[in-house]
């Protein structure tokens, strides 16, 4: 994905009153046939570390600090909806090294699922120099919006990309845009193929944490922390709430195709 590197360190509506409807048999099954929330696992993999803090937003603040918070909130509304078994993955150490920790450790936990956080920048000449607080800085306010991420090299990219979809879903459900600029050859290496125009999920085979992990497995950018505007929106409790609704939502979903057409069962 797109990243800055810091400089050296100042760096349904539900159906109702309609009788009886007849579903699909894809739709009567919950998902893989093992979602009762009390057993289903989703690791929500927090991305990057406290060592290796990811991109540098346009007021300076790490991108670990963004994921960390958002991860937290969005395992706190899963146990809330049941899923008692969600486990938050924080991983320790430099960049490629932690990589191949958090998959050991992903693996590990025997997890039906697994979700990676993150919060986006732009490549390094794309970035404009600023000032705010009497600190300098990076921005770049051209580009905004969520993005999703799958690996067609997992060991189950259908089911991976199954519940991309949903997840992209929700994030549009919620009024968010997705970030288009991942199609486009201005990226360079930061291109990468789009899946679904409607919804903005891409692939990103390559990716560690898609590729190597034993369970299907997706990445959310949340959205633009270089974007001046975009970063202050991803500070606040109500954007924060909307995507980790939307992620529960998603996860209820994959769980129950039902879900999204009745509410709760």
């Amino acid at each position: 994905m797109a990243r800055h590197r810091a400089p050296s360190k100042p760096r349904a509506t539900r159906l109702a009153a309609l009788g009886p409807v007849a579903l699909p048999p894809s739709v009567s099954k919950p998902a893989a046939g093992k979602c009762d929330p009390a057993t289903f696992r989703i690791v929500l993999d927090v991305g990057h570390t406290a060592e290796s803090e990811g991109a540098i937003s346009a007021r300076n603040v790490a991108e670990f600090a963004f994921n960390l918070r958002l991860a937290r909130l969005i395992e706190e509304k899963l146990k809330a909806e049941g899923f008692a078994e969600t486990r938050l993955l924080l991983t320790e150490g430099k960049a490629r090294p932690s990589l191949f920790r958090r998959v050991a450790s992903a693996n590990n936990l025997r997890a039906d699922l697994l979700l990676s956080i993150h919060h986006d920048s732009v490549p390094n000449k794309m970035l404009e120099d600023w000032e705010f607080e009497g600190r300098k800085g990076h921005f770049s306010d051209r580009f905004s919006g969520y993005s999703v991420f799958v690996s067609r090299e997992n060991p189950d990219f259908e089911t991976s990309l199954r519940f991309a979809e949903l997840v992209a879903g929700e994030m549009k459900a919620q009024g968010l845009r997705y970030a288009e600029q991942y199609s486009q050859a201005i990226m360079g290496r930061d291109q990468h193929p789009l899946l679904n125009k409607e919804t903005g999920v891409y692939s990103y085979d390559e990716l560690i944490v898609l590729r190597k992990t034993a369970m299907p497995a997706v990445l959310l950018e949340a959205g633009s922390i270089i974007n001046r505007d975009e970063e202050l929106k991803m500070g606040s409790p109500e954007r924060r709430n909307s995507i980790a609704g939307g992620v529960a939502s998603a996860v209820k979903e994959f769980c129950d195709p039902r879900w999204a057409l009745f509410g709760p069962l």
